[in-house]
C-alpha cells in the first residue's frame, strides 16, 4: 500500500531549516492569532515595531527562535491588497510555519532535492525573495517553500540545481526586502504546485482552508519542534 506524504514526513529525522547550531530547546512558540494580537497594543503594520516585539518575546523567554502559525487566523495581512481586494475573499489563515529570528540567519534545505523555482515577490506583504525546492522520496514528489529571504539568496541559483539536506541555500531578509515584515522564514510543504513557479499561496481564505490543509500539511510533521 502506498504511504501518504504525512507518514513519509514523520519518518524523516534531524531536520533543520535555519541555523543548525540552534537546538530546538532554544525555540519558543509565538502566538500571532487575531484573537491574541487584538488584545495587544501592537502596530503590526510597522516592521520595526514588530521586530522589537519579536525580540522582546525571545528575550523574555530566553529563546533564540520563535515559531508557530500553521492554520493560525491572523490580522497581520489586512494592510495588503495581496490578501484582500474587491474580487477575492479575505485570505487570513496561515498555511506555513514561521520561524522568527534575525535577518542574515542561514536558511537550510530541509531535505535532498533540487531547485524547482525562485522569484522575488515584491508586493507589500508578499514573500519577497522565495525559493521552492522539489523532493522525491520513495517515488513521492513534493515541494518545500522558503519565503522572506534576502535578495542575495537568489544570486547564482538555477532551476534544477541540486541541493543537499542541511546545506545553506539562503539567508533571511530584512524589511522591506522580505515583504516588509520582521525577519523570519516562512516554511511550507506543498503536495501539488498547481503549475505555479517562484510563488505559492502561504495564506488562504476560510472557504479554501480544507483544500490547502490537504495540499499543505503541517510543516512540523517534518521539523518536529516541540
Amino acid at each position: 500500500m502506498n504511504r501518504n506524504l504525512e507518514e513519509l514526513l514523520i519518518e524523516q529525522k534531524n531536520i533543520k531549516v535555519i541555523d543548525s547550531s540552534i537546538d530546538y530547546k532554544d525555540y519558543v512558540a509565538l502566538d500571532l492569532s487575531a484573537t491574541h494580537t487584538d488584545q495587544l497594543d501592537l502596530n503590526l503594520t510597522d516592521a520595526l515595531i514588530f521586530e522589537e516585539f519579536v525580540e522582546n518575546h525571545l528575550s523574555n523567554n530566553k529563546a533564540k527562535v520563535a515559531f508557530g502559525g500553521y492554520l493560525e487566523t491572523r490580522n497581520l495581512y489586512r494592510r495588503s491588497e495581496v490578501f484582500k481586494n474587491e474580487i477575492t475573499d479575505e485570505r487570513n489563515i496561515h498555511i506555513g510555519l514561521d520561524l522568527w529570528i534575525k535577518a542574515g540567519t542561514s536558511v537550510l534545505a530541509a531535505l535532498d532535492g533540487k531547485i524547482h523555482s525562485f522569484q522575488n515577490n515584491t508586493a507589500l506583504g508578499d514573500y519577497g525573495p522565495a525559493i521552492i525546492l522539489e523532493h522525491t522520496i520513495d517515488n513521492l514528489t513534493f515541494y518545500t517553500l522558503y519565503g522572506h529571504l534576502s535578495l542575495d539568496s537568489l544570486d547564482g541559483k538555477s532551476v534544477g540545481q541540486i541541493v543537499k539536506k542541511g546545506n545553506q541555500i539562503a539567508t533571511l531578509g530584512a524589511a522591506p526586502i522580505n515583504g516588509d515584515y520582521a525577519p523570519h522564514l516562512h516554511f511550507q510543504i506543498i503536495k501539488d504546485m498547481q503549475g505555479k513557479k517562484g510563488d505559492y499561496p502561504g495564506v488562504c481564505s476560510k472557504k479554501e482552508v480544507d483544500f490547502y490543509t490537504r495540499n499543505c500539511p503541517n510543516p512540523n510533521f517534518l521539523l518536529k519542534i516541540k
